[in-house]
């Protein structure tokens, strides 16, 4: 390890090159340093002349708007800028000057409005408000119109003149104006014929449904047709406050039933009506077979199983031959 005697002399001795080259940096940033203070020293800046560029800009402060724009040119100058509000105003206030008269905003036609000195297309909107059934009812109502700048208002309310809405001559049309009477619609009502009627004419009526209708044609081509209205209440599912309500319209046009001879008819026969049934059918034949043939239908209420109201009910519907 080398002492600290020769640790110095190694470090901060430097050689022919090393010494040349610190020595032209050294020389470098001393010229770089000196050389600008020198050129301001010897060199004297010119006085530049402004009175040109201030004339050329005062040229253009006043100059007038160019009539071919919609709108002035403008000046963003800090120092201008009150110019440019105070030139700007006063193109609008000349723009929006017109003739002026008097005038009713809800028939003035649009050529009327632009000669007041109203923008053609803030006169659009206005005829196309009117055109859809709207309306000016007072001066005032003229400041709503959009588009309309205040100015171009206050210029033209002292002029608007509305007329009174024309009221119409009731006498020369006597029935305008009256409320219509209504006369409630009057309905027939067509009578149902039970024993005639189909599915259909049956559904017509309130509460009567299609398996109701196809039920009640069924019963009574079991039957044999209806001696009376009262029958129909037998049939199966028909509620008794449905048959309350639509007994008013029904009617018998034929009476007239098919009829069973009790002296020929076997007990298939006589089974299939809804007032016999088997234990009936049967009773009547093994009578007849013991007995003989009937003289009368009442000769069959000597059969114990007939009850006078089985009677009732199968009578009409029998005859003895």
């Amino acid at each position: 390890m080398p002492t600290r005697k020769k640790f110095l002399p190694e470090y901060l001795s430097f050689t022919r090159k090393e010494r040349i080259g610190i020595i032209a940096v050294a020389v470098t940033a001393v010229v770089s340093t000196t050389i600008p203070t020198l050129y301001a020293f010897f060199h004297k800046p010119q006085p530049v002349d402004h009175t040109a560029f201030e004339k050329e800009i005062a040229a253009l402060n006043v100059q007038e708007p160019d009539s071919g724009f919609a709108y002035p040119k403008r000046s963003y100058n800090d120092g201008n800028y009150r110019h440019y509000q105070s030139s700007e105003k006063n193109y609008y206030d000349k723009q929006t000057r017109g003739e002026l008269f008097y005038f009713d905003p809800n028939t003035l036609s649009v050529d009327g409005w632009k000669k007041l000195g109203v923008r053609e297309k803030t006169a659009n909107t206005i005829q196309n408000y009117i055109s859809k059934g709207g309306r000016f009812y007072k001066p005032e109502d003229i400041s709503k119109i959009w588009g309309l700048r205040e100015n171009e208002v206050n210029r033209l309310l002292p002029y608007v003149k509305i007329e009174a809405k024309p009221t119409m001559d009731y006498n020369k049309y006597p029935d305008q104006g009256k409320a219509k009477i209504y006369e409630k619609p009057t309905y027939t009502i067509t009578p149902c014929d039970v024993n005639s009627s189909d599915t259909a004419a049956f559904i017509a009526l309130p509460g009567i449904g299609s398996k109701l209708a196809a039920r009640i044609v069924a019963f009574r081509e079991k039957l044999g047709g209806f001696y009376k209205i009262d029958q129909l209440a037998e049939t199966y599912g028909l509620p008794d406050s449905v048959f309350q309500k639509i007994k008013g319209r029904l009617v018998i046009g034929n009476s007239s039933v098919k009829k069973l001879n009790i002296n020929t008819a076997t007990v298939d026969e006589l089974k299939t009506h809804p007032y016999l049934r088997y234990n009936i059918a049967n009773a009547v034949v093994q009578y007849r077979l013991q007995h003989g043939s009937f003289s009368t239908v009442s000769d069959i209420k000597k059969i114990m199983m007939i009850t006078e109201e089985i009677y009732n009910k199968a009578a009409p519907y029998l005859i003895a031959k």
